[in-house]
């Protein structure tokens, strides 16, 4: 297990309230992530992921324009998708988007989480039929893989749900040569051994349930991909989850539930989730939930102890979540850099 950990934030976008409860505009939402992005490269977080939903109130419908804006106004964080939807995207134009964003940094800053998607939304926006979900990821992963590893700007493949490409050339090329890929998945097992036998690193989101209970997802993709000969840097785990920080337990508390609940209530709406229950908010804001809601010492001790159990070596939260006000969300982004971080370090150190 890795003794090192980067902290860090993702997000979907957070479309602010008006004091009445009714939506501001959407444009406010991606200036906000802007804003964020640029406080924890300042702060000195390691990672923020832009996550790639079409909803009105999570509108970051483009990570990669949003993470090419993000590499010209900051210096040293990575940032990557949190996840890019390739199944309904063009696996082309992705990876362009983001070797765009790559020379932008200047190189060496940028990654893709390629995710199946929770974001069913997708499909009939890019008119794909729902039930293709499996077979269009597979086919455009494998795309989205050829063009990463290709040596060169000229580009053969073949598949059956996109033109194939003859010798064609994709460009720019990442300032390093490679662009780092991820897969993303809630906990199915089958996308552990998918990342295991390509030799790729995993990312789990953790939104519900005790997060202890990947550890054998995570022994499964190490054990998978130990035997398909990968080994190295590349196999690593990072965990997403939600989560708070505040200056104590209860103001993360009181500040957090009403963002999860109206965020609920959308879900809810749009996916026929069950009503939000204070009770389960507050199981889930303790250990051993799911929910990274607390003041500094609470979250690193529970992000230490989560490391225990998964190795993982990178940690990251979605704060701003149905309408959450923005200042929590930036003085969150500087706890979990200027407090949690060092606290975690030393942990570990231990």
């Amino acid at each position: 297990m890795v003794l090192t950990m980067e902290i860090g934030a993702y997000s979907f976008g957070d479309t602010p309230l008006n004091p009445d409860g009714t939506h501001r505009p959407t444009s406010e939402a991606i200036r906000n992530l802007l804003e964020a992005i640029v406080l924890a490269d300042r702060e000195g977080l390691d990672y923020f992921g832009i996550g790639e939903h079409h909803t009105t109130t999570m509108p970051v419908s483009s990570p990669g324009a949003l993470i090419a804006a993000a590499a010209a106004t900051t210096s040293r964080i990575t940032l990557g998708s949190a996840a890019s939807i390739i199944g309904t995207d063009d696996p082309v134009r992705v990876f362009q988007q983001f070797a765009i964003a790559d020379a932008v940094s200047g190189g060496g800053r940028v990654e893709i989480t390629a995710g199946r998607g929770s974001s069913v939304e997708t499909f009939p926006l890019f008119g794909y039929d729902l039930t293709d979900y499996d077979e269009l990821y597979a086919e455009k992963l494998d795309l989205l893989l050829t063009i990463t590893n290709s040596d060169d700007e000229q580009v053969t493949w073949s598949g059956t749900r996109r033109p194939s490409l003859e010798n064609l050339a994709v460009v720019p090329r990442p300032v390093r040569g490679r662009l780092p890929i991820w897969l993303a998945t809630g906990g199915n097992a089958g996308s552990s051994v998918r990342a295991g036998q390509l030799g790729l690193p995993i990312s789990y989101g953790i939104i519900g349930g005790a997060p202890h209970r990947f550890a054998p997802l995570a022994q499964l993709y190490r054990e998978t991909a130990a035997r398909a000969g990968h080994s190295g840097d590349n196999i690593k785990v990072s965990v997403a989850a939600l989560g708070l920080v505040a200056p104590t337990k209860q103001e993360a508390l009181d500040r957090f539930y009403p963002g999860w609940h109206n965020l609920n209530v959308e879900m809810g709406r749009l996916r026929g989730w069950p009503a939000p229950d204070k009770n389960a908010y507050l199981a889930q804001a303790s250990a051993p939930g799911a929910y990274y809601v607390g003041d500094p010492d609470e979250v690193a001790r529970r992000i230490v102890d989560l490391h225990g159990h998964l190795g993982h070596m990178r940690h990251f939260l979605q704060m701003d979540i149905g309408g959450l006000p923005h200042e929590h969300v930036l003085e969150s982004i500087t706890l979990l850099a200027t407090e949690v971080k060092p606290r975690v370090e030393r942990l570990l150190g231990r």
